[in-house]
């Protein structure tokens, strides 16, 4: 349940190095004065639909569970994906560092096996690839036709392509081959989780036939989750609800500065931005940001404005999940969290 608190220490501290770097080359007076200016209603929508987007991924998480077996309600479900989101959050490398930790919350709040919770939060975590590839694609076929490509709205189409083409084709060789995965995982983890065991104090190393059990039970979720196709056509109805909630916050955020831009535009920005979470830092803090200004600023967006309005959206979709999701993830901690809470 632990979180490295000396690598998120160190990953906030780069983290703001790059913040101020980005805001610094934009003017922070600029981007101070914008936000100041802002229009309140506008501001207080862009809360209320970062609110919308976590319980669409809420959903989600619910529906995947529920589809495992696990009773959890609906309301629990979005609070424990706000703990996931925490975790993201304040863990290098975005998902990837957080998911552990997630997965532990998701079993605990299910009462179910950790491998399950890691299926279900993994499931989620691939089930938002797709939406976010088709949203990306449509924005990008629409400038294709209105605008000249520049470096850097150029880049994002290549990243949107490459993500076009590698995503299905990863997921159909992963599952026409997924025997020979599971059975590599048993492979590569066994060892290290028995030489964890001899090296942590307190603990004994997992017998063989435990770990092959838990990763074999890892799989045999994964198997469950794409198999029941009316679960996932609504889980991935969620995600694409999600995205939209996402991308129509940094689109209020513009028009609360009084920046009146085209809806693909978002569609555009939003999902190669978050390309930049795999970043070691934590929950990927400055790079999406510095991608986000890069991109509406190569978009005809004036930079200061790009930059308050990212500034604006990401206090409701970073700091709004990290806030609550922490006293979720300390009540899940304390053993006081119940599915049927």
């Amino acid at each position: 349940m632990d979180i490295d608190l000396r690598a998120t220490v160190v990953g906030f501290a780069l983290a703001a190095v790059v913040l101020a770097g980005v805001l610094s080359l934009v003017g922070i007076g600029r981007v101070t004065e914008a936000i100041v200016a802002a229009d309140l209603a506008t501001l207080a929508a862009v809360l209320g639909v970062a609110v919308c987007w976590l319980s669409a991924w809420g959903l989600a998480l619910h529906t995947v569970l529920s589809g495992l077996g696990s009773s959890v309600r609906r309301h629990v479900a979005v609070l424990v994906f706000a703990a996931a989101t925490f975790a993201n959050n304040v863990t290098p490398f975005g998902q990837a560092g957080g998911e552990p930790v997630a997965a532990l919350f998701v079993s605990r709040a299910g009462d179910t096996e950790y491998e399950t919770g890691l299926a279900a939060i993994a499931s989620v975590d691939s089930l938002n690839f797709v939406p976010s590839i088709l949203l990306a694609s449509g924005g990008i076929a629409y400038f294709s036709t209105r605008v000249a490509f520049g470096d850097r709205l150029r880049f994002a189409s290549y990243a949107v392509g490459a993500l076009a083409l590698a995503v299905p084709v990863l997921a159909v060789v992963g599952w026409r081959y997924r025997y020979r995965v599971e059975g590599a995982a048993i492979r590569a983890v066994t060892p290290v989780v028995r030489f964890l065991g001899r090296v942590v104090p307190g603990r004994m190393p997992p017998a063989r036939d435990a770990i092959r059990s838990r990763v074999e039970g890892f799989f045999h979720a994964i198997e469950r989750v794409t198999g029941d196709r009316r679960r996932l056509a609504l889980a991935l109805g969620f995600s694409t609800l999600g995205w939209l909630c996402l991308a129509t916050s940094l689109w209020l955020s513009l028009a609360a500065l009084g920046e009146a831009v085209a809806y693909p535009v978002v569609l555009v920005v939003v999902p190669v931005g978050a390309i930049a979470g795999i970043t070691p830092l934590p929950g990927g803090l400055g790079g999406v940001e510095a991608v986000l200004i890069a991109l509406l600023a190569a978009l005809g967006v004036p930079a200061g404005a790009a930059a308050a309005a990212v500034v604006v959206h990401r206090l409701g979709t970073y700091v709004l999940p990290t806030v609550v999701g922490g006293g979720v993830a300390g009540v899940l901690g304390s053993n006081r969290f119940t599915s049927s809470g």
